[in-house]
């Protein structure tokens, strides 16, 4: 019976333990590069010396830094966000782009960037939308995978068929994975949502996707 308060008490809390770990990990991440620097302003200007509360004044400098240094980046986001809609941004960026593109190494990692952040932001792209079970490591064994797109010509030409790309996640984490080029006729279509089946990958097979497989 202790058993099974603990697991329930465990799935209630678990999730909100993972998602304040990820916040205070995000925060750490965007704040520190610039936590020395805001640290030595409130030094300098005597802020914060008496304390606050319950905190010492070394804690009250770290905090204060922190959520002073948030702020501006959100609102420097904000403000870059609006300069680049109204104003002449898009042809400094157009500028920008031209000399990056022009630079050796710099124009090859620039270009890859580019073209994947346009391919999965665009509206009327379905990357990565259908869900669909695939032959792997070996015929008869299949796993859960997302279609990208087409495979490229130059490999549909070299193997005679026609080939469709495949991202296949890990588990449980999906952000690595396997790239594969499939037959057509070997993927069966899944009727779920992309969503369902990254939750399937993450929990390892126990969050089962609702909806009814379909062959195509």
């Amino acid at each position: 019976m202790m058993k099974k308060y603990f697991i329930t008490g465990l799935i209630l809390l678990l999730p909100g333990a993972v998602t304040i770990a990820i916040l205070l990990l995000l925060i750490d991440f965007f704040t520190k590069p610039f936590l020395g620097f805001t640290s030595n302003l409130f030094a300098k200007w005597n802020l914060f010396s008496e304390g606050l509360f319950f905190l010492t004044p070394e804690q009250v400098i770290q905090y204060g830094s922190r959520i002073l240094i948030l702020l501006t980046l959100f609102f420097s986001t904000v403000l870059l966000g609006f300069i680049t809609r109204w104003f002449f941004m898009h042809s400094l960026i157009k500028l920008c782009d031209k000399i990056l593109l022009r630079i050796p190494l710099v124009n090859t990692v620039y270009k890859t960037s580019q073209d994947i952040i346009k391919t999965i932001f665009a509206a009327d792209k379905k990357s990565f939308k259908q869900v669909v079970m695939v032959p792997f490591p070996r015929p008869g064994v299949y796993v859960v995978g997302l279609i990208a797109r087409e495979s490229p010509p130059a490999c549909c030409k070299a193997s005679g068929k026609e080939l469709i790309s495949v991202l296949v996640p890990t588990t449980p984490n999906p952000t690595t994975g396997f790239l594969m080029m499939f037959e057509k006729e070997e993927l069966i279509y899944l009727d779920i949502k992309a969503e369902d089946a990254i939750k399937y990958i993450v929990s390892c097979g126990v969050i089962i996707p609702e909806g009814s497989s379909k062959v195509s």
